[in-house]
């Protein structure tokens, strides 16, 4: 059997590798971008089963890529898990209002990503 793909966005290294690491620990392919702009190509080449993205961008506006992959009909199924530091309290809330499914403070995504993905993939 083929392990999911879990595509991780991120700029910075901590907690961003230390996401990828955790998630191949739970059994996932996992493929990372670190370039915002290559973000929605990644997502439509590789069609990730979960997105798991830093809020957190010198490069641009992360929940506007967000906005773009919920507004995409082949990637709008996808589910976001997004995260960012406690200070970025707006930009946890412009996610949710973008279409992430989950977004939790760094701190958290890392300890209880196990417990976030299965929430995330839970079908409606």
């Amino acid at each position: 059997m083929t392990k999911p793909l879990g595509l991780v966005f991120y700029e910075r290294l901590m907690p961003g590798s230390q996401l990828a690491n955790r998630l191949q620990d739970l059994g996932y392919r996992v493929s990372t971008v670190t370039d915002l702009g290559a973000l929605n190509g990644a997502v439509e080449k590789e069609m990730p089963m979960v997105i798991v993205m830093d809020l957190t961008s010198e490069r641009g506006d992360v929940n506007a890529v967000i906005r773009d992959l919920r507004g995409a009909e082949k990637t709008q199924h996808i589910p976001i898990v997004a995260f960012a530091s406690k200070a970025n309290k707006k930009a946890m809330d412009d996610a949710v209002n973008a279409g992430a499914k989950l977004v939790a403070v760094d701190e958290a995504v890392l300890t209880q990503l196990p417990q976030l993905l299965e929430q995330a993939l839970e079908v409606e």
